[in-house]
């Protein structure tokens, strides 16, 4: 019996050492994440901060003398095309696909110090001053997509500083859950940013590294909130009293939008293919310079709503009584993404898709001349079907739009129209603007590991 005793004391002893140690471990492994998410948090509402004020600048000249848009706008773009292409190439854009990029080839030890090229402390620093330029001459550009690459970034140089005595990480576990956090704190969307990773960008099963995304995007997400408060991002629009035809009119939404939003992608890939060509600087430097005065032209003499990242439209069209847009307010805020993002500098496409699909709906609901809750159903509807056209991601695109304005009575009515735009979007390419894009850095690194990467994805896609 002493021996029995004995035994059982030695196993249990065994299973509490190997418990412990397993926990020790667990603890150290998340360590790195929740650094990374306060990090990212605060960082998030600094840049926040930052934007709003480089978008008032903007306003405030065009209020003064609206003419000063044709020395500010092609100053600001010259300046942000000038960051990224002098100090760091792949801070241009929107950041998704880089991250996306990065994210694929940190697995392989062939590709992996590629990652440095893609994210890193250069990239942060030149992605933040050029979208600020940018959204200081009225580009209509976002913060969102840059916000994800910045925390990417912010990620990769944690797991960087990692000492090699510390419990393995994978780095490509580090930086999916780093963009879904930059998402989060970005948008104030905690599950967005869930369903942004699983969704948009893993490539391994989700079950390994769950916790890790959970936790990074709430430290994250209450680091925003702790400074900046439980904001909404749009407020709460009326949805209550909905007409039971309306899915009609959410149908019609979302295949107009859902094709305009991806025709507009393919548009822009066309556009950057041609400046691809360009053999010389000063070709770069004269299209920067045109798409400034272009757009400088349209705010002087055609509506102003072209400017901004168009949180300004999607305000008015679901919170004032001016509830339907004009003709030709989709075609601007398109013409302002197409015109913004192809300049050479630094700015997300997110917050300009929500805009532009806002005022789709909007037009649509003066076509049908539907009541004000009905026509803010159509609006909410646009947003949802446009993002998803760009994307291909309508359930991160439904569940951003329902944690921007807290309207779960809706939900299966944003469902209808995410799938509805992903069905029609891909008549016109299969692949998202993200996909397009990433594979198009992958080429750029020009390394045979590389091509022979990109070789593979193609034949995979």
């Amino acid at each position: 019996m002493n021996i029995i005793y004995w035994l059982r004391l030695q196993l249990k002893r065994s299973f509490d050492r190997i418990r412990n140690e397993n926990f020790k471990k667990n603890a150290l492994q998340a360590i790195p994440f929740w650094m990374a998410s306060i990090i990212t948090g605060l960082l998030a509402v600094l840049y926040t901060k930052l934007f709003i004020a480089a978008e008032d600048v903007a306003a405030f000249v065009y209020n003064q003398n609206a003419w000063l848009l044709f020395i500010l706008t092609p100053v600001c773009f010259v300046f942000a095309w000038w960051l990224v292409q002098r100090f760091s190439p792949y801070a241009r854009g929107s950041g998704i696909p880089q991250v996306i990029a990065a994210i694929e080839i940190s697995s392989s030890k062939k590709t992996g110090h590629l990652v440095d090229k893609l994210l890193g402390f250069r990239v942060i620093l030149i992605k933040v001053l050029s979208n600020l330029v940018m959204a200081m001459g009225g580009a209509a550009v976002g913060r969102e997509g840059p916000t994800i690459q910045i925390a990417a970034s912010v990620y990769k140089i944690v797991y960087q500083l990692l000492p090699k005595w510390w419990p393995k990480i994978a780095k490509q576990n580090m930086l999916v859950t780093g963009a879904a956090a930059g998402l989060a704190a970005a948008f104030n969307t905690p599950l967005g940013g869930i369903v942004f990773a699983i969704e948009e960008l893993t490539k391994t099963h989700f079950s390994y590294y769950k916790t890790a995304i959970f936790s990074s995007v709430i430290i994250a997400g209450l680091s925003a909130q702790a400074l900046l408060g439980p904001y909404l991002y749009l407020g709460y629009p009326k949805v209550d009293g909905l007409s039971p035809f309306i899915f009609g009119g959410v149908a019609l939404v979302a295949v107009i939008s859902g094709l305009l939003g991806s025709g507009l992608s393919k548009f822009i890939l066309y556009a950057l293919a041609w400046k691809a060509k360009f053999k010389f600087t000063y070709h770069h430097l004269i299209y920067a310079v045109g798409c400034a005065l272009i757009m400088a032209f349209l705010a002087c003499f055609v509506n102003r709503e072209v400017l901004g990242s168009g949180k300004e439209v999607m305000e008015r069209t679901l919170f004032t009584s001016a509830k339907y847009s004009l003709w030709h307010t989709p075609l601007l805020r398109m013409g302002g993404m197409v015109i913004s993002f192809t300049a050479g500098g630094s700015g997300g496409v997110f917050a300009p898709a929500l805009a532009a699909g806002a005022s789709v709906g909007s037009l649509v609901a003066g076509w049908l001349t539907v009541s004000d809750v009905n026509a803010n159903m159509l609006i909410l509807s646009g947003m949802v079907g446009f993002l998803t056209g760009v994307t291909r991601s309508p359930f991160t695109s439904v569940i951003l739009v329902l944690e921007m304005t807290d309207r779960h009575n809706v939900i299966f009515h944003l469902i209808l129209a995410g799938m509805i735009a992903s069905l029609v979007s891909i008549l016109i390419d299969k692949h998202s603007f993200y996909d397009h894009l990433k594979t198009q850095y992958i080429k750029e690194l020009n390394t045979p590991e590389q091509t022979e990467l990109t070789e593979q994805i193609e034949e995979t896609n």
